[in-house]
């Protein structure tokens, strides 16, 4: 079982706000989508990582989430 945990970045003066996934060995950082909710993003980074790691391949997915203290999500990978 793996874990991603998701993070929003905030705007600076030259980029709008991200939203970064995070494994131990993969990170994907995509723009906030405004037509999402936060879930909705963090949902859409955790997926895009997963694609882009090649595990959606390998028949893995989303199997669960959660909230952590400090407001990033976490969504629990597995076959």
């Amino acid at each position: 079982m793996q874990a991603i945990q998701v993070k929003f970045l905030p705007a600076t003066n030259t980029r709008g706000t991200r939203v970064k996934a995070i494994t131990a060995a993969w990170t994907k950082t995509i723009p906030y989508s405004y037509d999402l909710d936060d879930f909705g993003n963090a949902r859409k980074a955790a997926t895009e990582l997963l694609n882009l790691s090649g595990w959606a391949s390998d028949g893995i997915e989303i199997n669960g989430s959660g909230s952590l203290p400090c407001g990033d999500y976490v969504f629990t990978v597995g076959v």
